[in-house]
């Protein structure tokens, strides 16, 4: 990997800024190539293109369009005076999370970092947060975090996982993360008996051979869940990062029960790496 390409979609809010800043300052030990995204949020009648501009089907005004268009270059343009001109920005139209994901995919980025205000109560359960619905769909792993962590050095990274089946899963980051600040990577399953803690223990060693991790140490913790456990261990371990799987969910499935790597980006105070889980 000669550098890390890091998308940031933004709507200008200080969560985007929250996600920048963490970027910056991984940036300062990786070399980083940044990219922000803009969304328009529209109905897919409505398409866009540098030559031709908006194409709609008559339902909604063209010249509104334009206007929006022309306040949120104004916006892009800004980042560039605040943040610097070797960042690159971007606008689309399309479905917020849908058009992240493709962007993402489509242009090959390593990462997309996002910044959350996070979601509760019915909110979660019928639609969740943006950056929990691009952490379900995308096939680009994501860092979600809901406070400024311009600070963090990524001295203890936690990386959450069943290892009762391990096989090389997509972590480059993770490694690239831990050789820049010379990390320790702490592996973690939740178990529910003794006998599940020793078969994971048995797993870690196989995992870390395969997915080549270094300066690893081991834990279990018996809880109810991941998500109870995971913050049960970072009030006894405090942990910079927290690093999970996803399996990714259909928008039913969802409705009937989250995944714990959801539920974990909209309620932790801690930056989340996400990653599909092969």
């Amino acid at each position: 990997m000669e550098k890390l390409k890091i998308l940031i979609p933004t709507d200008f809010s200080e969560q985007a800024e929250f996600a920048f800043l963490l970027v910056k300052n991984m940036a300062a030990k990786v070399e980083t190539d940044i990219h922000f995204l803009h969304v328009m949020d529209v109905p897919d009648t409505v398409t866009f293109d540098d030559v031709n501009g908006f194409e709609t089907c008559g339902d909604i005004d063209q010249k509104t369009l334009e206007a929006r268009k022309q306040i949120i270059d104004r916006k892009l343009a800004n980042l560039k005076t605040l943040y610097g001109e070797h960042i690159h920005t971007h606008f689309v139209v399309g479905k917020l999370t849908d058009a992240i994901s493709r962007f993402a995919e489509t242009n090959q980025f390593h990462l997309i970092a996002m910044g959350t205000k996070g979601a509760w109560g019915l909110k979660e359960r019928f639609s969740g947060s943006e950056a929990q619905q691009v952490a379900r769909h995308a096939s680009t792993p994501v860092l979600a975090l809901k406070c400024d962590r311009s600070d963090l050095q990524f001295k203890h990274l936690l990386l959450v996982h069943n290892f009762a089946k391990p096989q090389e899963e997509n972590i480059s980051f993770i490694r690239l993360l831990q050789k820049a600040f010379n990390s320790t990577i702490h592996l973690l399953q939740i178990v529910q008996n003794e006998t599940e803690k020793e078969n994971a223990l048995a797993g870690m060693d196989t995992f870390a051979h395969i997915n080549m991790l270094h300066e690893v140490e081991k834990h279990t913790l018996i809880d109810k869940d991941v998500e109870n456990g995971v913050i049960h261990f970072n009030q006894m371990q405090d942990t910079d990062l927290i690093c999970i799987g996803t399996h990714g969910r259909s928008a039913f499935a969802h409705l009937m029960r989250s995944s714990a790597t959801e539920k974990l980006v909209n309620h932790l105070f801690k930056p989340i790496f996400s990653f599909k889980i092969n």
